[in-house]
């Protein structure tokens, strides 16, 4: 299947939204630390006393099957799945101070090598033995399993099932993957919630107990859903937390991303997960693009990377494979092929920001210590050392393209005045520095008190190059009625 730009971002934010949702309520769950007056921070700490921004087993368990799926292996086949189990095994011997009992049990009786197999027979006969293995441990984790399944919702459903019973055995927790991992593939292709996607995927019996549970949770407190460790309460509070959410009506409806995220760890308990799961609905619906940077910046965790490589492994897996310029498989981008003069300026409102096209990444000065990227770039091309924020902005005046341009362009703007009170001196470029760099240059000297018509004209008459599209223009205009002036 072909995906337009915005499906594309939107599959992404399922990985994504699902990462900064878990990292975002490690640090509540179970009551460990209070939620201030500002809302959730990702202050760190929680059962695994993890760092600001670190995920949990949430994520870390997502990357186990995303990696796999980045590859391009059915995650249905044998191969897959033991792949997976081996992901999954491999992060069991580092002793993580966070892993699930139910998942403890499995991972420890399956041995050094286990296959997929083996793992489902382990959970097969520990549910026969138990009758309790709908933990919410493998719908935490299913953010990635719709990636490869958009155009194939009947494989999607039996991909859910299997990757899910490789450690909750029991019929309602791989009911629950089936119905979240629909809801993900839905989202994605249409740009809508429809939790009921996949209820034609369950055999009557199990449609009209889902049927009522997603009744209970639209129609209940989202506060209700707790305790929340069980798949089914796990999914009703993460819906319930969504569809309670009230979308913006401020032309920033994407802005509902964070604010259910809020939500949902407002509701207590498992907090990490809850927003784990309903971080992979709201991703898939309103995309990468909607994650603010104060998350992206900080949000890592296993095995060692950072929520920007769980954007690269998601764009592999849903393409498939590497996409224009042969991004994110590539080390360098060429942009010299389009001819541009290299352009390398101070921004007119403040020396200790410049402008530039992507050349300046080639011999970049030692004063310049962070790097706000407006155009895809390659794993090695912002040396190390140098803190890196990426924006995935299209220089194209459709708004379906850029589906998030007016969250976009406040949010870069405001990361690098947040860089600048840092202390950074920042670097700001696209591919020549004619239509992303100066509308992020206008927007960032707004956000410094300058209007929108002056802001633009004094950053345009530095930059050579200069034309912004009409629709980043219209933008502009449309922050400066905001609240991103001054």
């Amino acid at each position: 299947m072909k995906l337009t730009p915005a499906q594309l971002d939107r599959a992404c934010g399922a990985v994504l939204g699902s990462a900064v949702g878990d990292a975002l309520g490690a640090p509540y769950e179970f009551g460990l630390a209070n939620v201030g007056p500002d809302g959730p921070q990702m202050i760190g700490g929680g059962l695994g006393n993890f760092e600001p921004g670190e995920w949990t087993d949430d994520t870390t368990m997502a990357w186990c099957v995303l990696d796999v799926a980045a590859s391009g292996v059915d995650l249905r086949s044998d191969d897959a799945l033991t792949r997976v189990a081996r992901n999954f095994r491999a992060w069991y011997d580092t002793r993580p101070p966070d892993i699930g009992n139910q998942t403890r049990a499995i991972l420890g009786q399956v041995g050094a090598d286990p296959t997929g197999a083996s793992m489902a027979t382990a959970s097969h006969d520990l549910h026969t033995r138990t009758g309790h293995t709908a933990g919410n441990g493998s719908l935490m984790r299913t953010a990635p399993v719709a990636l490869p399944y958009l155009d194939d919702p009947t494989a999607l459903a039996e991909a859910a099932r299997k990757v899910g019973a490789l450690t909750h055995y029991d019929p309602h927790a791989q009911e629950a993957c089936v119905l979240w991992s629909l809801a993900i593939r839905h989202a994605i292709l249409h740009a809508e919630f429809d939790i009921r996607a996949g209820l034609a995927h369950l055999d009557d019996e199990a449609a009209a107990y889902w049927t009522e549970r997603l009744d209970e949770a639209e129609s209940g407190d989202p506060r209700t859903f707790r305790p929340n460790g069980w798949a089914v309460t796990a999914l009703q509070a993460a819906w319930s937390a969504i569809v309670h959410t009230p979308i913006p009506t401020d032309g920033n409806p994407c802005r509902h991303l964070g604010d259910a995220l809020v939500t949902a760890i407002g509701i207590g308990d498992d907090t990490d997960t809850v927003a784990a799961i309903a971080g992979a609905v709201l991703g898939a619906r309103w995309g990468a693009s909607a994650v603010p940077a104060k998350w992206r910046r900080i949000c890592h965790g296993y095995p060692g990377i950072t929520g920007e490589r769980l954007v690269e492994l998601a764009h592999l897996a849903a393409n498939p494979g590497p996409g224009v310029y042969d991004w994110p498989a590539v080390d360098h981008i060429d942009y010299s092929i389009y001819g541009s003069a290299k352009t390398f300026v101070q921004h007119p409102y403040d020396e200790g920001v410049w402008l530039a096209d992507a050349s300046a990444l080639e011999e970049l000065p030692g004063h310049i210590t962070a790097v706000v990227s407006l155009c895809l770039l390659g794993r090695s091309q912002v040396q190390a050392g140098v803190e890196h924020v990426g924006y995935r902005l299209i220089d194209h005046a459709d708004p379906e393209v850029n589906r998030n341009l007016d969250f976009i362009l406040a949010d870069a703007a405001r990361t690098v005045a947040t860089l600048r009170d840092e202390g950074h001196q920042v670097l700001v470029h696209c591919v020549a520095a004619q239509s992303r760099t100066p509308t992020v240059g206008a927007a960032y000297a707004m956000i410094r008190g300058v209007d929108a018509t002056e802001a633009l004209a004094k950053v345009c008459s530095v930059l050579p190059a200069a034309y912004p599209n009409a629709g980043f223009r219209d933008a502009l205009k449309r922050l400066e009625a905001s609240s991103l002036r001054g």
